[in-house]
This record gives structure tokens, sequence and C-alpha cells, in this order.
């Protein structure tokens, strides 16, 4: 009884709190920073998950875009190309609103027609676009454009940037990076690397070998390509920069795939003997896995904030659906069984948001990040896809058909734990991370 009383009492002074999650049955809270204590007991206040007021700002118009501009699209079958993507005239028009909006490119420099927007005010947004299946792209913050534009930004020469980062920005292009090999080539271990660039004279490279899985191959016309340069194990690659209409290349085939596809789809490609001009070289000579790492970290973290806008526009499906179901006398949304269901996948949304952020925060402090990026890239895809397969099961077969997106995001939910590193690799890197640390693997701060 004692004890019970003293439960009853922790109840009781926290009440407003814990109302508040009796009361939140299936809803997903999107505000960054909204719940504010009453008494501060430190007096030490660097943990604050408010988002500074612009990128707020920022975040608030871009869901109102999504759900008065975007997502009415999703209905129209007219509106997909035959990829299941965003087909070119509706893509092309909504870019001019998102333009006309001031909503465009966040994650680029004002001074080349961005929003200068860090990795946090990213973090946020990306979630927001991202709650519709074509949302990321008119935005132009889409992978792989998304990824090549950070690299090429942090990176390329000044000159570069004018002929090989501009376009993309501009959305006149399309970009790949070209690194994934066949067996017995590198994927996850890049250091397995076949693909040579060999120097001719002081002023070209030629670069020969076989790459497969590259995004966007298809319709890009900016390629980075990553090959290798020496034998040294850390300095043996080097990165490169070739436009699609170069000779010494092509596309084997367009790799078919469950789906639903980037636009450009997953190409295999053969070099068989490209011409590169060092002018055209990106970083120096040995840098080509340094610029992956820079690629990657926050490829990989960009991923994790889309993947959670589609985390909870599954949650938002299932909840307008069991709200207003009915079966046997009682809403499903009243069923213990289903608050069970939608109370595990907000909270897993949550942590994932949490972690995500704190990746996203630590970026942009200057920190690589990869302990808390590995730790995003496993759980925010696990939590994609448990959160989209809890919905279809929500919404029997309703959810099983094409009535909604969820069986869109279903399948692409399935290549979360395998792109960009697959989650057996991150869970390795965090391995070595805590053989490294030891219990300061949790320590705190930066």
């Amino acid at each position: 009884m004692g004890l019970l009383l003293h439960i009853y009492d922790l109840i009781g002074e926290a009440s407003p709190w814990i109302l508040g999650a009796l009361d939140f049955r299936a809803r997903v809270y999107t505000d960054w920073g909204k719940v504010k204590p009453t008494k501060v007991s430190l007096e030490s206040k660097p943990m604050d998950f408010t988002l500074p007021p612009e990128a707020d700002a920022y975040r608030q118009k871009v869901r109102a875009f999504v759900d008065e501009h975007i997502i009415p699209l999703e209905a129209d079958r007219a509106n997909y190309n035959e990829h299941e993507n965003i087909a070119a005239g509706p893509l092309a028009a909504m870019r001019e609103k998102v333009k006309a909006a001031g909503l465009w490119a966040p994650q680029m420099p004002a001074s080349r027609g961005g929003l200068g927007f860090d990795t946090v005010g990213m973090a946020a947004s990306y979630e927001e676009m991202n709650r519709s299946i074509f949302g990321p792209v008119c935005f132009n913050t889409a992978a792989p454009d998304d990824g090549n534009m950070f690299l090429l930004n942090k990176m390329a020469t000044e000159d570069q940037k004018d002929r090989w980062l501009q376009p993309i920005i501009d959305g006149d292009v399309r970009s790949a990076f070209v690194m994934t090999e066949p067996h017995p080539g590198g994927g996850s271990d890049p250091t397995m690397m076949l693909t040579k660039a060999e120097q001719l004279g002081n002023s070209k490279w030629r670069i020969t070998g076989r790459k497969w899985f590259i995004t966007g191959a298809e319709e890009a016309e900016h390629f980075i390509i990553v090959a290798r340069t020496s034998d040294d194990t850390r300095k043996g690659l080097s990165a490169f920069m070739f436009h699609r209409d170069q000779p010494g290349w092509k596309i084997l085939r367009r790799i078919a795939i469950m789906g639903p596809e980037e636009h450009g789809g997953h190409c295999e490609l053969e070099f068989d003997g490209l011409e590169v001009d060092d002018a055209d070289r990106l970083m120096e000579v040995g840098d080509g896995l340094k610029a992956t790492q820079i690629r990657l970290g926050t490829a990989r973290l960009t991923h994790c904030m889309r993947w959670l806008g589609l985390a909870k526009r599954s949650m938002e499906i299932a909840d307008e659906y069991t709200s207003r179901r009915e079966s046997f006398g009682i809403k499903l949304a009243d069923r213990e069984t289903v608050q069970t269901m939608m109370g595990e996948i907000a909270h897993e949304i949550e942590m994932g948001r949490l972690i995500t952020m704190k990746a996203a925060w630590k970026l942009a402090q200057g920190d690589f990040a990869r302990k808390e990026v590995s730790m995003a890239k496993i759980h925010v895809s696990d939590t994609l896809q448990k959160a989209v397969d809890t919905a279809i099961q929500l919404n029997g077969a309703r959810g099983y058909s094409k009535d909604t997106v969820l069986e869109w995001i279903y399948r692409y939910a399935r290549q979360a734990r395998l792109v960009d590193g697959a989650s057996e690799v991150h869970k390795m890197v965090l391995a070595r991370f805590y053989r490294a640390d030891g219990n300061d693997f949790w320590r705190w701060g930066a």
C-alpha cells in the first residue's frame, strides 16, 4: 500500500505530463521545443530543443506547402512516372511553385540560391518535406543530388562550383555519385575498389572499371566518380567529376529493383577509357576516401531526416483510419491493442528524431558525428519499416492496396537498412567505438 500511495503521489505531482500522455492516443508531436518546464533546478542551460526562429518558421511553411500542394498530387496516378515517382510535368510545375514560395534548396548557401540552413534546420524541415512521397525532389533536397551538393559546396574550388555545383542547385541538371562496384570490387569496404584512374601526363586521367547500383545515373548529367589511383590503404582513392556527354563510358543497364525508384534509377556502368581533365579532380590525389566520408556522413543523416517524415506520414494515415473505423461496436482507436501499437511507433519515431537531431547538432558544430550518424541510421531505418508495417496492419486490406501511399512507403522502406551502409556495418562501427571508449561511449556533450 505504501508503494501504491507513493506512485499515486508521483502521478499527482506530474499530472500535466501524465494526463497529456493519456490523452495522446495516436497523435505524433511535430514541433520542436513546445514543452517547457515550469521550474529549472540546474543553472547550466545548454540543452535546448527549441529551433532557431527562422528554422522553425521555415519548417512550418514547408509543412503547410506539403499539405496544400504536394500531398494532393499522390492521389492521381497521372502524376506518377513509369517508375512510380513524380512525373516530369508535375515535378517541373511544383518546383516553380516551391521557388516562388521562397522554399528552394534550404541546405545551400544564400549566395548560390539556397537558404543557408545548417544541419539542425535541415533536420526539422526535411522531416516535413518527406511527409509526402514526392516532397524532397520538389524542394531539391532528394538523394543523390542532396549529398553531392553538400560535398561540392564544402570541398570544390570556386571554379568547380560554378561549373559542377551551381546547375544542380538551380535544378537544371541531376547528378550521381559513382562508387559501388560488383564483386569482387568495393562496396561497404572501399579498400576493395578495383576501378582505376591512371594519369596521362600532367593534365588528364584515364578511368577504367565497372560500377553498379549507381542511383540516378540514367537521368544524371553531372557525375562524381571515386577510383583507385594507388595501392595505398588510406590514400589510394581519388574523386573526379565528369559530364554524361564525355566519351569512354556507358550505362550497361538500369537494374530492375523492388521499387519505387529515384529519378534515373539504379544503373550498372562500364568505363573503358573515360578521360578526365586534372582540373576536374575533386580535392587532392588520394583524398577520395575523405571525400566519400564527408559526403556520406551528412547524406546518411539526411536519409534519416526524410525517413522520419515517411514514418510520421504512415502514422497519420493509420490514425485517420482507426479514428473513424468501427468494428464490433467500438472504434479501432479506442481498442487497447491499437493504442499499444500506435504508442510504440510514436515513441520509436521520437527516439529517432532525438538521435537524428543530436547528430545534426554535432555536424553543425564541425564534428564528424560518426557514432551518432550510425546510431541514427540503424534506428530510423528500423523505425520506418516498423511504422509503415504497423500502419498497413491497422488499415487492413486498404493498407495493402494502392488507395493509400502505404504500400509505396513499405517497398521503399526496405532499402533503408541497405543504402549508405548496411545496418550490420553501422553496428560494427558502434562496437568499435565502444571498445575504444568504454563507458565514455555514453559521455554527455560534444
